[in-house]
């Protein structure tokens, strides 16, 4: 189990994070995620400009403000990264970042089908669910959601990689090991590759988040890339 550490928020949810601190205790305060956003399309993907056209097979990653270069330099998160080792590795895919700070397994459902339709990916990474623990959502929604996007991103031709993440133990023993399980239980489920945990390595280190102790910087994308790699890796010759 991870120690207390600070974790993605998006300062959009201010009032809402405020009100939820004071509800869990002074010890959440110092060790938050995302929370969801309603935010506008328009604007709203940190999708790379590899993706305007092409006949590369595409690869998409569906996440949320972990994914989406959340208060860094544009082209410096952990997607962009993959992206150029992609190219110096000549291995021909398209990224398309379809990413959006504050989204939640719920989001990330209903956005699925106009993104499959019109990205036709052929691998597709899941990055979501750390918005859905801050809210306390009920893990079983959580995990049919992310099954449902399995499931669709499958059936639409798309490989998928599940991306893990862990809470840290103040929301109680019980919430936490179920919510580290279900990305687990959904890979084996859809027999799909699974990333453990998305911040190995970077969570448990304050010197790699930004000044609001919440968001990794770009020192910290490297090895978010690290952590992905050697799941992604053994696909990419999958066409």
């Amino acid at each position: 189990m991870i120690k207390p550490c600070p974790l993605p928020i998006d300062e959009s949810n201010v009032r809402a994070t405020t009100s939820l601190r004071r509800g869990l205790g002074r010890v959440l305060a110092l060790c938050c995620l995302a929370l969801p956003a309603v935010m506008p399309a328009t604007g709203a993907f940190a999708q790379t400009a590899a993706a305007a056209g092409g006949s590369a097979p595409v690869l998409m990653v569906l996440g949320d403000s972990l994914s989406a270069e959340y208060g860094i330099v544009r082209g410096t998160g952990w997607v962009p990264l993959l992206e150029q080792r992609l190219k110096e590795r000549k291995i021909d895919y398209r990224v398309v970042n379809a990413s959006i700070s504050g989204d939640t397994t719920s989001g990330g459902r209903s956005r699925l089908p106009a993104l499959l339709k019109q990205h036709q990916p052929k691998l597709v990474i899941v990055e979501l669910g750390a918005n859905d623990a801050l809210r306390g959502l009920a893990l079983n929604m959580t995990e049919d959601n992310l099954n449902e996007i399995v499931s669709s991103s499958k059936r639409a031709g798309a490989q998928v990689v599940v991306v893990g993440m862990q809470i840290p133990p103040n929301y109680g023993r019980d919430y936490t090991q179920r919510f580290k399980d279900l990305f687990g239980k959904v890979a084996d489920k859809q027999k799909v590759p699974l990333v453990p945990f998305l911040l190995e390595g970077v969570a448990q280190q304050p010197a790699m988040f930004q000044a609001d102790r919440l968001h990794p910087v770009s020192a910290a994308q490297p090895t978010i890339l690290e952590n992905v790699w050697p799941t992604l890796a053994p696909l990419l010759t999958k066409k």
